[in-house]
C-alpha cells in the first residue's frame, strides 16, 4: 500500500471504534425507539384514540336499524342489555364494532345497522345516562341485502339473547325476500341442513290464532313449535285448539295470571284430543284413558282388542268413586253384556 493510501486507511479507522461496547448503545437505542412507538400505538388503540381504517366512532343517533336486521329492537330494555352496559362500562368503552352499510341522501341519518341491535341500543343508552362521551363503534361494509342477512345471521346464530321466535320470524321473512321460497337453496347458503331450517320455519308459520295463547310468544322454541304444529291437522282439531287458545287469551287478560309455555301447550293439546267420557269407551289395541264429564282421569284401559281387557285405576286423577264404577260398568257393557 502507498504511503498515500496508507494514511487515508488509518484516518478511517481511526473513526470507527469496533468494540461491543461502543456498538450495543446504537442497537439498544434503535430496539427501545421501535418499543416505545409500538407501545404508544397500542396504548391509543386501546384508548379509542386510532381505529381501523373501517371502523369508525359515531354518534349512534346518526344510524338506524336496517328493515332486514333479525332482532325486534322494540324489545330491547334495559334488562335484556344489561349485561353488554356493565361490560362498556367497565371497559370504558364497546369493543366488538357492529356492522353497518353507509347511507347516502338520507336525511337524519349516515348508517344503516346491519348486525349489533345491542350494542346501539346500550351506548344510546348509556349517552342518556350519565356517559355522553361515548361512541358507537362501527365496520362500515358495502354489502348487498342477501349478503347482510348471513352475515347478520351468521353473527347471531349461537347468541342465546336472540329468542328462537325472532330468528324464526327473521328466516321465513328471508325465504321469501333472497331465496324465491327455495328451502333448499337457503339451507345450502346458509351451510344448515334442510331440516334445521324447517324447524325454524314451522315455528315462524305458527298462526296468530294459536299464538295468542301464550303471554310472551318470544317464549316459545323450536321444540315447542313440534308439538304445535301437530295440532293444526285435521281440521276439527285445529278449530279446537284455536277456541281453546283465545279462551286462554280472555282468561289471562280477566286475571293476569300468565301460565307457563308447557302449561298452554298442555292445555291445547287437550282440548285438540279430548280424553273420552265416561260410558263412551272404544275398542283399540292402544291403551285409552277413560275422562269424567270435566277431563279428569278415571282409568285406563288396555288391550281392548284382544280377548281380554286390563284396566288400571287412576284413583288420584280428581275423580270420584261413583264416577269409576260407571266408568267400569260401561267398560263391562261394551266387552261383556248381558246375554
Amino acid at each position: 500500500m502507498s504511503r498515500k493510501n496508507s494514511g487515508f486507511a488509518a484516518d478511517l479507522a481511526a473513526g470507527i471504534d469496533l468494540t461491543e461496547d461502543s456498538a450495543a448503545p446504537r442497537r439498544s437505542s434503535i430496539a427501545s425507539n421501535v418499543l416505545t412507538g409500538r407501545s404508544n400505538r397500542l396504548a391509543d388503540l386501546a384508548s379509542g384514540a386510532i381505529v381501523s381504517r373501517t371502523h369508525e366512532l359515531v354518534d349512534p343517533a346518526r344510524c338506524r336499524m336496517w328493515a332486514g336486521h333479525n332482532r325486534d329492537y322494540a324489545l330491547l330494555n334495559e334488562e335484556r342489555c344489561a349485561d353488554l352496559i356493565e361490560s362498556i362500562k367497565a371497559q370504558g368503552r364497546q369493543e366488538i364494532p357492529a356492522i353497518v352499510r353507509r347511507l347516502s341522501g338520507e336525511d337524519g341519518y349516515d348508517f344503516e345497522v346491519i348486525c349489533g341491535a345491542r350494542r346501539h341500543w346500550s351506548v344510546s343508552w348509556l349517552r342518556t345516562h350519565n356517559y355522553p362521551d361515548f361512541k358507537f363503534l362501527v365496520d362500515v361494509r358495502e354489502i348487498g341485502d342477501e349478503e347482510a342477512f348471513r352475515l347478520a345471521d351468521l353473527e347471531n346464530r349461537a347468541r342465546d339473547d336472540l329468542t328462537d321466535f325472532e330468528r324464526a320470524k327473521d328466516y321465513l321473512r328471508a325465504l321469501s325476500a333472497y331465496y324465491e321460497g327455495r328451502q333448499k337453496t337457503m339451507a345450502e347458503r346458509l351451510k344448515v341442513s334442510e331440516s334445521w331450517l324447517t324447524r325454524y320455519l314451522d315455528l315462524a308459520r305458527l298462526p296468530e290464532e294459536l299464538t295468542r295463547a301464550f303471554a310472551n310468544p318470544h317464549e316459545l322454541g323450536i321444540r315447542n313449535a313440534i308439538a304445535l304444529k301437530a295440532l293444526m291437522k285435521p281440521e276439527d282439531r285445529k278449530e279446537r285448539a284455536f277456541r281453546e287458545a283465545a279462551r286462554l287469551a280472555a282468561e289471562r287478560e280477566r286475571t293476569n295470571h300468565s301460565p307457563s309455555v308447557l302449561e298452554v301447550i298442555k292445555a291445547l293439546s287437550l282440548a285438540a284430543d279430548p280424553p273420552k267420557k265416561s260410558g263412551t269407551p272404544k275398542k283399540s289395541g292402544k291403551a285409552e284413558t277413560v275422562a269424567n264429564a270435566v277431563g279428569q282421569p278415571v282409568l285406563r284401559i288396555e288391550g281392548a282388542d284382544r280377548k281380554g281387557v286390563r284396566i288400571t285405576l287412576l284413583n288420584k286423577g280428581g275423580a270420584t268413586r261413583q264416577e269409576a264404577e260407571e266408568a267400569i260398568r260401561a267398560v263391562l257393557d261394551q266387552h261383556w253384556p248381558v246375554q
